[in-house]
Formats: C-alpha cells, sequence, structure tokens
C-alpha cells in the first residue's frame, strides 16, 4: 500500500505546482483554476469513495457465492474430463483391469497407523475407485508406477468417480499438470488459484461469486489437489514440490500425487514422504485382460480372426516380446488404436524375427500411430480431410521437436512466440514492433496525402515524431521487460505503467532536444508536447497492460449475461471519467499558452475551449473504460477454458485494445490541437476535427502498436505465420491441433495440449530438430529424460 500513499503526495505536488505556476504566469486565472481543480478533487473524491463500497473486489465472498462456485467448480470439472474420457476411449468398451495396491518399496509411504490398512482397488471399478479413497483417514494418495503404467488414466477416473456421487459438502477433485509449478517463485496455494483460474475462469466472475471464491475454496479444504505427473518437473526440482506440498498444505487436506517409481524414490530419499499418504502401485497386465480388452475393442466378424494368431502366440511364449509389451496399460492402448480400430493385421506382432525385443514392439506401436489414425480418419471423410497422412506426421513431428526445445510437455499457444528467435529475445522483439510501428505510421502519413480536403502536414513533423517513438518505443518494451519480472513493480499495474510511461517519455525527449519541429516553437511547447505524449503512453499503458508478451492470455467476452449487476457500476465509471477528463483539460487549457503561428491569438491570450469539447473527449475516453470493464470482467457459466476459446477471447481483447490505443494516444494530442487552432476571439477554429483525422492517421500507430505489444494473439500470430512459412507447422494451427485431439494423438488440459503419451511425444522428437531458441532454463521438465506416465 506504500506506493498508493506516495502517488498520492505525488498528485497533490502536481496540482500544489500547477496552481502556483498558472499565478505566476496569469494572476488573473488562479480563481478559475483553484475553482476547477477544487471541483475535479470534490467529485474525484466522492466518485472514489463511492466505487471502493461499490467495488465487489473489495471484501470477501459470501457463503452462498462460495457454495454455488464449488457447485460450478463441480460441474465443469465433469464435464472437462468426461470429454477427455470419451476422447481417450477410456470406457470403450471398458477401461483396463489393472489391480492398484500397496507399493511394496520400503520408505516410500509414510506410517501405517496415520495411512490406515492396506489399499487396493481395481481400475475399471469407478465406485471401487472412490470408497477405497474416502475410506483413507487423511484422503492422501501418492499413484506411482513406471512410464506407461496408467497413473493419469488412473488419476482421470478416480476424478470422475469422485465426482459421481458426491456429497455437497465433499471437496471437489481437480486434476492439474504439475508441470507448471515451481516452488521458488510461487506457493502451493497461489499456485492452485492461478491454474484454477487459468482452467475455470468462470470462478473469476466477481459479481457472481465473489472476489475471494476461488481463495476461500482453497482455504476451506473444499477442493481436491489432484496432481499429475511430479517427474515431468525438472529432477533438481521434485524434492523441492514435495518439500513445499508438506511445508504449505495441512497435514488433513486431501490431496492425489502421481510420478514415476524411481523418480519417487528419489525424491523421497531427499525430501521425505507426503505426510499421511498411501502409497499404490500396479500390477503388470494379464495377457488375458489385454487380449480380451482388444478383441471387444474390434467389432464382431472376420476381424476377430486377426487376433486368433497373435492369442496363440502370447500363450505359448508368456514371457516373449509381444506379451512384455502388451503388460503396459500404455501399449494395450496403442495396439488397439492401430488394430483394433483399423484394418491393420495384429498378427504381425507375433513375427519375432521383425521384433525380438519388446522395445522393438513398442517402437513399432508408437510409430504406427499417428499414420494409422490420419490414414483411417482419411478414409472415413476423403473429401473433408485438410492434412494428409504425411502431412499431419510431418507437422507433428516438428510441434514435438519444439515442446522438446523448450523443455515441456505442455503446447501452450501464447508461448509460441518463444519458438521464433525475432519474437523470442528481450533485445530483438522491441525491433521487429518498432519496425511494424514505422511501416504503419509511413503509411498513415501517406494516406493522409491521398485524403483530400486534410490539412497539410510538415514533412519535419514526421522525422521529429519517428525518431522520438523510434526512441521510446524500444525502452518501453524492454523496461516492461524487465519490470514483468520484478514481483514488487509485476503485480502493481499503476505503478509499472507509471513508470513505464516515464521511460517512454524521457526516450521520445532525446530528439525533441536537438529538432524543432516548426522551427519557430518555444523551448516550453516542445516539452509540453513530449509530457502530452507521456501521458498518452500512461492512458495506453494503464489500459492495455505493458507492452510484453503477458503470462497467460487474456479472457473476456461481449455479453449482457448479468447486466444488471454490472450497469451500474458501468454508468457511474463513465460519468466520473467525463467529467474528470473534460476537467483536466480545461485546467490543462489555463495553463498552456496557443503555439505561436498556429494561431491570430496573443501569446498571453487564454485559450477558451467550450466544455462540449472537453466533455467529448472525455465521453470517448469513459466509453473506453467501460469496454474494458464489460469485456475482461464478463465470463459465461458456458465457457469451458479450451485452447481455441482462449484463442477467440483474447483475439477479441486483441481487438478492442488496438481500437483503444489508437483512440487514448490520439486524444492527449487532440488537446494541442485544440490549444492550437484557437480564433482571434479565443475559441476553437472549425477544422479541428480534420486536424484530430490526421492524428488519427499520425499518432494513431503508435497506440495500435503498444495495445498489441502487450497482448498474447499478435505474438502467437506472428510466431504461427512465421513458422507456417517455413513449412513446420500448418497455416491453420488450431484446427490442426484440434483435429488430431479429436483423433486422440493431443490431450487437452485447460488451455494446453499435450501429446497422448509422453513417449509418443519422444518419439516424434527424435525423428527431426526444429531450428529455434533455447530457453535459458527448464520450464515444466525435459522431455528428453525417461518417459512420463500415460
Amino acid at each position: 500500500m506504500r506506493w498508493r500513499w506516495v502517488l498520492t503526495w505525488l498528485l497533490c505536488a502536481a496540482l500544489t505546482v500547477g496552481l502556483i505556476t498558472v499565478w505566476k504566469v496569469r494572476p488573473k486565472d488562479i480563481g478559475d483554476a483553484a475553482s476547477v481543480v477544487a471541483a475535479v478533487i470534490g467529485l474525484f473524491g466522492v466518485l472514489a469513495v463511492w466505487a471502493w463500497r461499490r467495488n465487489p473486489r473489495h471484501g470477501r465472498s459470501t457463503s452462498g457465492q462460495v457454495a454455488e462456485a464449488a457447485q460450478m467448480l463441480a460441474r465443469q470439472v465433469r464435464q472437462q474430463w468426461q470429454d477427455e474420457a470419451v476422447l481417450r476411449q477410456l470406457f470403450d468398451p471398458a477401461p483396463l483391469p489393472v489391480l492398484w495396491s500397496d507399493c511394496p518399496l520400503p520408505d516410500v509411504s509414510d506410517h501405517r497407523q496415520l495411512i490406515g490398512a492396506p489399499v487396493t482397488c481395481r481400475a475399471d471399478a469407478p465406485q471401487e475407485l472412490a470408497a477405497t479413497f474416502r475410506s483413507l483417514p487423511r484422503r492422501r494418495l501418492v499413484v506411482l508406477g513406471p512410464a506407461g503404467s496408467g497413473k493419469t488414466t488412473l488419476a482421470v477416473l478416480l476424478t470422475l468417480a469422485l465426482l459421481g456421487r458426491r456429497d455437497p459438502d465433499e471437496p471437489v477433485p481437480v486434476l492439474l499438470s504439475l508441470a507448471s509449478f515451481d516452488p521458488s517463485r510461487d506457493s502451493v496455494p497461489a499456485w492452485l488459484r492461478r491454474q484454477i483460474t487459468a482452467d475455470y475462469a468462470v470462478l473469476a466472475d466477481i459479481d457472481t461469486y465473489g472476489p475471494s471464491a476461488i481463495e476461500d475454496l482453497l482455504a476451506e479444504g473444499r477442493i481436491l489437489p489432484v496432481l499429475d505427473a511430479l517427474d515431468e518437473r525438472p529432477e533438481a526440482g521434485r524434492a523441492a514440490v514435495l518439500r513445499a506440498l508438506n511445508d504449505t498444505l495441512d497435514p488433513h487436506t486431501p490431496v492425489v500425487l502421481t510420478c514415476r517409481t524411481a523418480n519417487y524414490t528419489t525424491v523421497v530419499a531427499d525430501a521425505g514422504v507426503l505426510t499421511g499418504a498411501a502409497v499404490i502401485a500396479p500390477s503388470p497386465v494379464l495377457p488375458d485382460d489385454a487380449l480380451t480388452l482388444l478383441r471387444l475393442a474390434a467389432p464382431p466378424g472376420p476381424r476377430q480372426t486377426h487376433w486368433d494368431a497373435l492369442v496363440e502366440h502370447m500363450s505359448q511364449n508368456p514371457g516373449g516380446s509381444a506379451a512384455q509389451a502388451l503388460a503396459s496399460p500404455l501399449m494395450v492402448a496403442l495396439a488397439r488404436a492401430v488394430y483394433a480400430d483399423a484394418p491393420g493385421d495384429p498378427a504381425e506382432l507375433a513375427d519375432t524375427g521383425r521384433f525380438p525385443t519388446p522395445a522393438m514392439v513398442e517402437h513399432h506401436l508408437l510409430d504406427s500411430l499417428v499414420p494409422t489414425l490420419y490414414a483411417r480418419a482419411h478414409q472415413q471423410d476423403p473429401s473433408g480431410r485438410r492434412w494428409s497422412p504425411q502431412q499431419a506426421h510431418r507437422y507433428l513431428i516438428h510441434v514435438a521437436a519444439g515442446m522438446r526445445r523448450q523443455d515441456t510437455y505442455d503446447l501452450s499457444w501464447w508461448q509460441l512466440h518463444r519458438w521464433v528467435p525475432t519474437l523470442a529475445h528481450t533485445w530483438s522483439r522491441p525491433a521487429a514492433w518498432t519496425a511494424l510501428l514505422i511501416t504503419l505510421t509511413l503509411l498513415g502519413y501517406a494516406a493522409h496525402g491521398a485524403i483530400p480536403g486534410l490539412p497539410p502536414r510538415e514533412r519535419g513533423v514526421m522525422v521529429w515524431y519517428l525518431q522520438g517513438m523510434t526512441a521510446a518505443l524500444p525502452c518501453m518494451c524492454w523496461f516492461a521487460a524487465w519490470a514483468a519480472v520484478r514481483p514488487r513493480l509485476g503485480t502493481h499495474r499503476f505503478s509499472s505503467a507509471v513508470l513505464t510511461a516515464l521511460c517512454g517519455g524521457a526516450a521520445f525527449a532525446v530528439p525533441g532536444m536537438t529538432f524543432n519541429p516548426v522551427n519557430v516553437a518555444p523551448g516550453w511547447y516542445v516539452v509540453g508536447c513530449e509530457a502530452v505524449t507521456g501521458f498518452a503512453f500512461l492512458l495506453v499503458l494503464y489500459t492495455t497492460e505493458l507492452p510484453v508478451p503477458p503470462s497467460m492470455p487474456s479472457r473476456g467476452s461481449i455479453t449482457l449475461w448479468r447486466w444488471h449487476h454490472r450497469l451500474p457500476r458501468a454508468v457511474a465509471m463513465f460519468c466520473g471519467t467525463t467529467v474528470l477528463t473534460a476537467a483536466a483539460l480545461y485546467v490543462y487549457a489555463l495553463v498552456v499558452r496557443p503555439m505561436p503561428g498556429a494561431s491570430k491569438v496573443h501569446s498571453s491570450q487564454r485559450a477558451e475551449l467550450p466544455w462540449a469539447y472537453g466533455l467529448t473527449l472525455g465521453a470517448a475516453v469513459g466509453v473506453v473504460q467501460i469496454l474494458f470493464y464489460w469485456l475482461r470482467g464478463t465470463t459465461t457459466a458456458h465457457d469451458l477454458t479450451a485452447p481455441a476459446s482462449a484463442v477467440r477471447a483474447d483475439r477479441l481483447v486483441t481487438l478492442v485494445c488496438g481500437g483503444a490505443g489508437v483512440l487514448l494516444v490520439t486524444l492527449p494530442y487532440g488537446i494541442l490541437v485544440a490549444l492550437g487552432n484557437v480564433t482571434p476571439q479565443g475559441q476553437v477554429a472549425d477544422d479541428v476535427i480534420r486536424e484530430l483525422a490526421v492524428m488519427l492517421l499520425g499518432v494513431g500507430p503508435t497506440g495500435l502498436v503498444l495495445a498489441l505489444a502487450a497482448c498474447s494473439w499478435p505474438h502467437y500470430t506472428a510466431a504461427r505465420l512465421s513458422l507456417a512459412a517455413r513449412g513446420l507447422l500448418p497455416w491453420r494451427l488450431q484446427a490442426f491441433l484440434a483435429d488430431a485431439h479429436r483423433l486422440g494423438i493431443l490431450r487437452q488440459v485447460g488451455p494446453v495440449y499435450q501429446f497422448r503419451h509422453a513417449r509418443l511425444q519422444q518419439r516424434l522428437a527424435a525423428q527431426t530438430r526444429i531450428p529455434g531458441p533455447r530457453p535459458a532454463t527448464a520450464r515444466s521438465g525435459s522431455p528428453s529424460s525417461e518417459p512420463t506416465s500415460s
């Protein structure tokens, strides 16, 4: 809160200096200026108190809102994972009957007195799964197993089983990937709050669920974290994750954790066991169970005979390569996709000459999955397929290789710019935005010259402005990138916007010190222009945020859902912004003199701006603020977070930000235009509207570029088009990924995609190398390490 007090004293000092300046320059106007300032301060104080009382962000959610949030979260989690279970064919025809029981390894679980009786359950019995978990004294469970043993599948089945017959007072199981958790940057509750907000954005609707619904759900133990794949964290950070869970969470807080056995034993030796948690591990899949499931998945008829040779081979060679490979649930799932759902012949797996080892069988199934699925889909709908099996396979190879180079298992579309060197580095990205700004500004001036009726513009003004912006934009981008990783600055939106605007204004002032845009303007006018430029930067930065790729995409929609809760605050915001902007313009007109040479008015004559002009400018600013309030604060109960919907939402926010940036950066220059076009009678000249149109063409691109640089969609689009032009990704990337998801090659976890199996990602990535920057540190675990579970 200290920065708010500092800002308050700075504002008071600025008002004092402004009044002293008016008193020194124009003593006769000191009364008018004091009256206007007093009115502004009074109005601002009344609106601030009213807004503070009306702002739903100040306070806590009610118990009814928290209960409603829990019900909504349960519905959304159930819908999300039911859809994923259908795509993964977990219930078609039935889950693989894997037996899970107490892990026989010593020193990986807590004392028997704390974890209760031995645990035994089957993956194909949902009610047994739920009952077994509820019988645990502390409802804490660790699921271990080798790669491909079905740990993630068990986590999905357990989540759905607990939601199937959930009591309203029971915690809501929420399945989350640990790949994005970094205990050196976040506490467990902070990370859980951020992930739940990102995956289930509807809970961020403060008008419905209050300002603290997610925090209260976590604090009251009404969320059961199902944390998948501890092994996807970098090896050096896994022990820190387990220590954070033990140190941060209450020992009686329910939690489920999955990890590979070898990795967990290493972590336990360093950080100790998960307090109060039972530990289970799977038994190998019985050959009869695997073959029974595979034969049930194939349609009746002649295709059933394709399995006879494999059945006979496995019965005669229970220790053979095929039998050992199909002891893994992952390989059973792959065999089903390659043979049971396709016209291939599974008898080829019995060829010991071709497949002498289990690894050879696994590699064959992994290599056959993508071509088989796309070939089958192409046969079913040859006219509607956009990508051939060969094209799809090549694109997926590049996707897997790019994810490997970024050391992640998550395909986050808003991080795709990291794959392109020009957009990935802090030093090169501002150069790209500056080049775009120069291009758009030159096009704007060219368009101005081609439109009849617009007043002529001096070439020197354009050169001066481009020089200033060429210095200001990179400085703001560099400072924003530096401030975004500083917790004390990154969490304070207004203070970071002020500092970034000051940085840009100072850089913009450097060319103005050596160049006079009109050759006759006094130095104070140039300084005034630079001050107005800094103020314009502040308006854009505060509204659209800093010009740096955000850590998460923006959410929001334009809808009338619960409009009656938002309308009173929107109207008050509009009225207050309009009046305050008009009053600020009037005070500015009292202090700033008209530019010599631009008017016949003597330099000592005051610019009498009509209030209608100021109210018009204020109304424009007020509309922008209302639009952003309505856009970013609206998420309906039907909005399930998915990559495609996240792209659309961020694109909508980007378009609104772009229009707002153009308007907000032009309005302060409109003040100078108005003051520089004063008639001898002290009235605004008639050509001010045409001057504003000129400003939109010449100055507007600056606001547009600043707004675009603050959103995810422009960075993603630039990276997508760059990679597609090089043939590494398809032009319609989201459609391609959604198609791969429907075919079962990718899985969806909130707004990100993952390969259905980490071993599939590793196998594809090994087939090529994709150029691109390597991150300085691992973000989500290294795919080059031993594969994770399926």
